[in-house]
């Protein structure tokens, strides 16, 4: 148990100081990249001159608008494999736009797809037993959010899509808190735990009230960066010692109670699963043992098809698990996986010694979009070449020295290898996002913020929904119904504190001045806090039992809001200025 505690805590640590450098490596500048500071989102002390705006590409004769978008700065995107405004301008002709559109609206479901897959992948990682409160605000809550904060500090990254940023955080904060919250309450209705209830939706509302005077004030100081982050700390630090403080309670009024006294009311998740707990899987052993060969163990790793699910499984699962075996298939070939709960750790040898060849290659071709792969060193090697060469050293190595039986003493190693390629296959999804997002942005002439709250919103909470839905589905609506706030609560901080704190140390200034991009940011901020108190009091006043018109009020709300948020956004609701 001891061992299984010190394992445990060696990958927890690994996966935080990789979730830093992540963050860190990727918002810096690459060899080939600057700071670039703009009118929206601009570090003070910077000096700023007036640029053109890219959306006025539309404007052009269409013999003009390709050299518009080569030569103007705007137009310009800092990361990312594709440049999609040169490909809308340059590449298709001008009848041929309809078909551009079309292409990049699939291309963009689909890198939601990859999101919400790789997401996902990073699971096993965290097997860690604790509470279902806990686990929901925390692990939970971080593989739901990873997308969003990788959009967002990609967004933030950019002046010119700080708006997403916003868009996508209030957006995603609504959607989740009303659509989301909503609809586990009417797939089954539950009675809530009422102090982590009331306590994420406090952590929650003081976020926001946070980002709310960030905005007014127009500016983001580092302390109120550290600010940001250090309140998410507070909140994971008040959730565990809430939760350890109610163990120790319990386990006293359990000691001295009588014979016959009824069991407290836990505030954690206690309620009973009918489920079937035979294994299946035991009918399909062989009889007889047998050695499995090297090949077979790495052509079975490497297959992300299950023959026995699929026959069983409907049209529909079936049509978007075709779409989604090229990405698991390639998740699998480069993301190692130790699953604690496993016998063996999940040690796959020769997938395994595979990947201390390929990860490492991915690393360096996914940071920066490769900026960093293809530098060469000293003008002769590129920096993918040396990694490839010294990768499959230490995999060459790795195999020969290990056997296919027993994992090395060293495996939990590759926890935070798989965490850290995953972490960028999600940052590189993430920009591609963003990138396709301001392109549509431009063509269609709309705000940053709209498309975040909507496309960059809506995709990046697909992940939420379907994880909530399954949990509440499953018997677990008070895990579903305290993921939505605490996975809200870790982006909005982490990808508000983390992103400015990249761009401060970027541009090397005190503070990050802030332009809210017209009154849709504050009606995103104001429906938000709205949503937050309506669920404050109602909540309450239902002793803590969600009901299912309750959930389909929130329905409603989110539907109020999204007319009035595109309403704003298209000048029908504007406020009056005194030439009117």
């Amino acid at each position: 148990m001891a061992g299984r505690q010190l394992y445990l805590h060696r990958v927890l640590s690994l996966l935080c100081v990789g979730l830093l450098m992540v963050a860190t490596v990727s918002g810096a500048r690459g060899p080939f990249t600057g700071a670039h500071i703009g009118p929206q989102f601009s570090a003070s002390g910077v000096n700023q001159t007036p640029m053109e705006d890219c959306r006025d590409v539309c404007g052009l004769n269409v013999s003009a608008r390709c050299d518009f978008i080569r030569t103007t700065p705007d137009c310009r995107s800092k990361g990312g494999y594709l440049n999609y405004l040169e490909g809308i301008f340059c590449h298709f002709p001008p009848n041929l736009l309809p078909l551009a559109i079309t292409l990049y609206a699939f291309w963009l479901l689909y890198l939601f797809l990859i999101l919400g897959v790789t997401a996902a992948k990073p699971g096993p990682l965290l097997c860690v037993p604790l509470t279902c409160s806990p686990h929901g605000v925390t692990f939970l809550a971080f593989g739901n959010g990873a997308p969003d904060i990788f959009s967002a500090l990609v967004a933030f990254s950019d002046p010119r899509t700080a708006g997403l940023a916003f868009g996508a955080l209030f957006g995603a904060g609504v959607l989740v808190t009303t659509v989301v919250a909503g609809g586990i309450a009417i797939l089954r209705p539950f009675t809530a735990a009422s102090r982590p209830f009331l306590r994420d939706i406090v952590f929650y509302m003081v976020a926001v009230f946070l980002t709310f005077t960030a905005l007014y004030l127009g500016r983001v100081t580092l302390a109120w960066a550290l600010g940001y982050l250090g309140l998410y700390v507070f909140y994971v630090v008040t959730v565990v010692l809430g939760t350890w403080i109610y163990r120790w309670q319990r386990r006293r009024s359990l000691v001295y109670s009588m014979p016959g006294t009824p069991e407290i009311l836990s505030d954690s998740e206690e309620e009973p699963v009918s489920s079937n707990s035979y294994d299946y899987s035991e009918e399909y052993r062989p009889l007889l043992f047998y050695q499995e060969t090297t090949a077979q163990i790495l052509a079975q790793a490497l297959n992300p098809l299950d023959y026995r699910k699929w026959r069983i499984k409907s049209a529909y699962w079936r049509a978007l698990k075709v779409f989604k075996l090229p990405v698991e298939f390639l998740l699998l070939l480069t993301v190692p996986v130790v699953d604690p709960d496993k016998e063996d750790g999940n040690w796959k040898r020769p997938l395994n010694c595979l990947h201390l060849a390929i990860s490492p290659l991915v690393l360096v071709l996914t940071l920066q979009s490769g900026a960093y792969g293809v530098y060469d060193i000293g003008g002769l090697v590129p920096v993918w070449a040396v990694v490839v060469i010294v990768g499959t050293a230490v995999a060459a190595v790795t195999f020969f020295a290990t056997s296919n039986s027993e994992p090395p003493r060293f495996h939990w190693l590759f926890a935070f290898l798989g965490f850290l390629t995953s972490a960028l296959w999600i940052n590189a999804a993430a920009t591609e996002v963003v990138n396709i997002l301001r392109s549509l942005g431009v063509v269609f002439r709309l705000s940053n913020t709209v498309l975040g709250l909507t496309l960059l919103a809506w995709g990046n909470s697909i992940g939420d929904a379907f994880s909530d839905f399954t949990l509440a589905r499953q018997g677990y609506p008070r895990m579903a119904f305290s993921a939505c706030f605490g996975g809200i609560i870790l982006n909005l901080l982490v990808g508000v504190g983390l992103g400015c704190l990249l761009q401060i140390s970027r541009s090397h200034a005190a503070e990050v001045k802030l332009e809210p991009d017209g009154l849709l940011v504050w009606v995103l901020a104001g429906a938000l806090g709205l949503s937050l108190v309506c669920s404050l009091v109602s909540v309450p006043l239902q002793c803590f039992q969600p009901s299912r018109v309750y959930g389909f009020c929130l329905l409603l709300f989110y539907a109020n809001f999204l007319v009035v948020a595109l309403l704003t956004e298209f000048g029908v609701i504007h406020l009056k200025t005194a030439f009117e």
